[in-house]
């Protein structure tokens, strides 16, 4: 039996037949999706003839080419393109004019199976002849795969443009750029212009102000004044509205008498002022204190002793019984009736009033003035007596020489002084301890001014002691009249300011008169300019009133008008336009 035949003789299936040279056939796996295609390759004829033909059998085995069938891929639709001839392999030459075939490997996992062991009984297999040497291998095509396209960003208005006209865009340039832009922003700005024009117009008006341009104050010509002082003591002077005059000796608390009865008077009308038209005011019972207390005239007490239990006495008629006659037991009436009886409690309200005033060295321990412990200073009581000055229902009874009770007496005011000279009062005083003191206050006429002045001497004890103190008193106010004196601030017709529209439109404003100032050598008076009561307007004509010019504080000052000197007109629509803020 030859080799390589099976048990009849027959050549062995090359396709059954395995060995260490022949490769078996790999079966194709369950999950494997590609299929395989087994080609024979004819063998060659060496043309030797019959023996030939044996050997070569026996030498050349079956040569078989695998190759594998592509599935085919649902996603690929596209024809494939094929390659170029110089990519393509080159198949190999034929021998004896025969094609051979060329074997392809497939993965490395396919290797040649292992020899089946023969079955028993059976002859064993011929040994294979040895294959010649395997061409070098055919690079087979890698699978091309499809790959979905992302789509493109949108092209820029003008590339687009191009595309559509079959225009190449043109090249970007800084000209180019400029205008795009310009195009694109001008709108914007236009817009937002409008709507600024239109807030700059609809927006309310500021408030128009006055400003004065004239100086802020005015110094009268000449040197300090110089006024005749007492020897003794303390004294101090000023003028209502313009400030201190002068003053002598040491600002120190002393006793002050009868003069702190001023302070009753003060905080009675403060409490219960009187009504306009009502002459004498709330009427008051007169106590069983108040009679007895009026009998202690010979204990060298000022008292009015006409009083009786059970009768009523007015408000005014208390307050002159106290201010001309001093009677010391009405100040404690007055005191008491305030008060609900409480006579601490009105006392308390003195040093409180005293406090509000800037009486920073007074203390009150009765409303009569009896006690040594009241005590003040000129400086003091000058503060008070600028106050005092600004009641006209309390001036009107100071300055009378007399005066006459319910019942008929009359009762002299102890300050000489009046009437004469300007003289308005204010309230004596006079103890052993205390000596002889006088608030006082006068007025004088300077030029349309109605000047008040007030002063005060404490500390005298020359004999007699309350007339010493009012000769005293009485020089210091004649020299102080004396050095009163006016001069011109303002001529009319002068400029002495403007109104600011709040926009940058300025209307001068003139004086309507002539503006004089009351005052001594050295003295400096304040000058201002304000609206008046009302709003200044947006529009008026020329001449029209819109402030007042004031000279001096108090009752020293001297108010004069002002008015427009052209047209004042509102502010115009480029005004209102480039206004900021």
């Amino acid at each position: 039996m030859k080799p390589g035949s099976g048990p009849a003789g027959k050549p062995a299936d090359s396709a059954s037949a395995s060995g260490p040279d022949r490769p078996a056939a790999a079966k194709p796996s369950a999950d494997d999706s590609e299929r395989t295609a087994v080609f024979r390759a004819p063998k060659v004829d060496s043309g030797t003839g019959g023996a030939g033909k044996a050997s070569d059998e026996a030498a050349d085995s079956e040569r078989t080419a695998v190759f594998r069938a592509v599935k085919p891929d649902a996603k690929a639709s596209a024809p494939a393109v094929e390659k170029p001839a110089a990519s393509r392999p080159v198949p190999p030459k034929a021998v004896g004019g025969e094609r051979a075939s060329t074997f392809v490997p497939l993965r490395k996992d396919d290797a040649p199976a292992p020899a089946k062991p023969a079955a028993a009984g059976s002859a064993p297999a011929a040994p294979a002849a040895p294959e010649a040497a395997a061409p070098a291998p055919v690079p087979v095509p890698e699978r091309s795969e499809r790959t979905t396209q992302q789509p493109l960003p949108p092209k820029p208005p003008l590339d687009m443009l191009a595309d559509l006209t079959n225009n190449p865009p043109p090249p970007p340039s800084p000209m180019r750029t400029a205008v795009r832009r310009f195009k694109i922003y001008a709108p914007l700005v236009v817009l937002l212009a409008v709507v600024l024009a239109v807030v700059q117009l609809v927006r309310p008006m500021p408030e128009p102000k006055l400003t004065m341009t004239a100086k802020s104050s005015y110094t009268f010509d000449g040197g300090n004044p110089v006024l005749p002082w007492p020897k003794e003591g303390q004294a101090y002077m000023a003028a209502a509205g313009l400030g201190t005059v002068g003053s002598f000796g040491e600002q120190k608390p002393v006793a002050i008498g009868s003069v702190a009865k001023t302070m009753t008077a003060y905080v009675i009308l403060k409490n219960h002022p009187l009504k306009k038209g009502e002459k004498k005011g709330p009427m008051i019972d007169i106590d069983q204190t108040a009679v007895d207390d009026g009998a202690k005239s010979s204990e060298g007490e000022s008292t009015v002793g006409t009083l009786k239990a059970g009768d009523k006495i007015s408000e005014y008629d208390a307050l002159a019984a106290i201010m001309i006659p001093s009677a010391n037991n009405v100040a404690r009436l007055l005191a008491r009736w305030d008060s609900g009886g409480d006579q601490d409690a009105f006392v308390k309200k003195m040093n409180e009033a005293a406090k509000e005033l800037g009486m920073a060295n007074t203390t009150y321990t009765d409303p009569s003035g009896l006690d040594a412990t009241t005590v003040s200073t000129a400086e003091d009581q000058v503060k008070l007596g600028l106050k005092v000055v600004e009641m006209p229902e309390l001036i009107a009874i100071t300055k009378l020489p007399e005066w006459t009770d319910q019942y008929g007496k009359k009762w002299r005011n102890y300050n000489t002084l009046i009437p004469g000279n300007g003289a308005l009062g204010i309230k004596t005083g006079s103890t052993t301890k205390a000596g002889g003191n006088l608030l006082f206050a006068a007025e004088k006429q300077v030029g349309e001014t109605r000047q008040l002045i007030v002063g005060a001497v404490l500390g005298q004890y020359g004999v007699p002691i309350l007339d010493t103190a009012i000769a005293a008193s009485k020089q210091v106010m004649l020299a102080t009249q004396k050095m009163l004196v006016n001069a011109p601030v303002v001529k009319k017709g002068d400029v002495v300011g403007y109104v600011d529209d709040g926009l940058g439109g300025h209307t001068p404003v003139v004086a309507t008169a002539d503006v004089e100032a009351v005052g001594w050598p050295s003295l400096t008076v304040n000058v201002k300019l304000s609206a008046g009561d009302g709003k200044l307007p947006q529009t008026a004509k020329a001449g029209t009133e819109i402030g007042v010019l004031t000279v001096g504080e108090g009752a020293s000052q001297v108010k004069v008008p002002v008015a427009l000197q052209s047209d004042l007109a509102a502010p115009g629509i480029g005004s209102k336009l480039t206004r900021v803020g």
